[in-house]
């Protein structure tokens, strides 16, 4: 049996113990740089009966699982995957399971965010490259408590930011499709519109779920309504931003920066317009790249792999 371990950046994942629970007749390539392009990914995993998935970074149409015959087991980490077709799977007889990460997974993204947040403010990027350059203290920092923290979303990780920001002194407030005022007051928030939330807020955060209601939220008309002292912070999908609203909004100035760990193609291209800002701090999608999560995410897998070579039930992706 071949299988193959996609996406696998820092050349870690066959380092770690729990493929050793496979059969040692299995076979296992890992890949650390991402497919040029789908016919390049075709080409790669032809020969494989068993594809692992690393969350959302390569997408599974329904054009690419149509020109893999041998695939039997698309296996991600995570227990959602937008990016693939779980109806193409069903329709080629292709078995799709999910892993769960470690329990500090959830945790990660809030602190990620927060760091974006503190880095915003404190000015840490500028400031150490004017020290590499040998320039002292070149611009000002600010402070955030007292400052109004806005979350779209307060789920798991929402709930998080709520405490992380309250905890800095922020006054924390909150909207989502389904939120009520009773939910938010339990986290110690206070639930506003949609419109509230854009107006008010001087850190924007973003923790909701992509899905039809949510996708392209943060429009150029939304990005109007922002003070433009505001900070932007996507730790969440970047689909729920338009990217090109964003952009002009960054470089004409009209919100103060944004800090992005989510990005409309990952790996961001070289050349993104992004690069060339000067308010804005971008970190290489890390909200769930820990090793902890990583460790966790692999065993799930390697237990699916398991139950699916026994004939038993795998752990189902959601949606699956």
């Amino acid at each position: 049996m071949n299988i193959a371990v996609l996406d696998d950046y820092q050349q870690l994942a066959a380092g770690l113990p729990a493929w050793k629970a496979l059969p040692a007749s299995v076979r296992i390539q890992t890949f650390s740089t991402p497919a040029a392009n789908e016919d390049e990914l075709v080409r790669r995993l032809e020969p494989f009966q068993v594809v692992v998935a690393m969350r959302e970074r390569t997408a599974f149409p329904a054009r690419v699982i149509e020109r893999l015959p041998n695939l039997r087991l698309l296996a991600s980490t995570g227990l959602r995957n937008a990016s693939i077709d779980l109806e193409a799977c069903k329709r080629q007889g292709v078995v799709v399971s999910g892993a769960r990460g470690a329990r500090n997974g959830r945790t990660s993204t809030s602190e990620t965010a927060l760091a974006l947040i503190l880095a915003l403010a404190k000015q840490l990027v500028p400031s150490h490259q004017a020290l590499v350059e040998g320039r002292w203290q070149p611009v000002l920092a600010s402070g955030v408590a007292g400052r109004v923290l806005g979350l779209a979303g307060l789920g798991n990780i929402g709930a998080q930011m709520a405490q992380l920001g309250r905890a800095l002194g922020m006054e924390v407030i909150a909207w989502s499709p389904n939120l009520t005022a009773a939910r938010a007051a339990e986290h110690g928030v206070r639930a506003v519109s949609c419109d509230e939330l854009f107006e008010q807020s001087d850190v924007l955060s973003l923790h909701l779920v992509l899905s039809e209601r949510t996708t392209g939220l943060v429009s150029k008309a939304r990005l109007a309504q922002m003070k433009r002292e505001a900070v932007l912070i996507n730790t969440s999908r970047a689909g729920l931003v338009h990217e090109e609203a964003l952009l002009e909004a960054l470089q004409e100035r009209r919100i103060a920066g944004a800090g992005l760990d989510v990005f409309w193609q990952e790996p961001l291209p070289a050349s993104h317009p992004l690069l060339k800002m000067d308010n804005v701090v971008l970190t290489p999608h890390l909200g769930y790249a820990t090793l902890e999560n990583f460790t966790a995410f692999y065993a799930g897998v390697v237990e699916n792999i398991l139950a699916w070579i026994e004939g038993r039930p795998v752990l189902a992706l959601q949606g699956a």
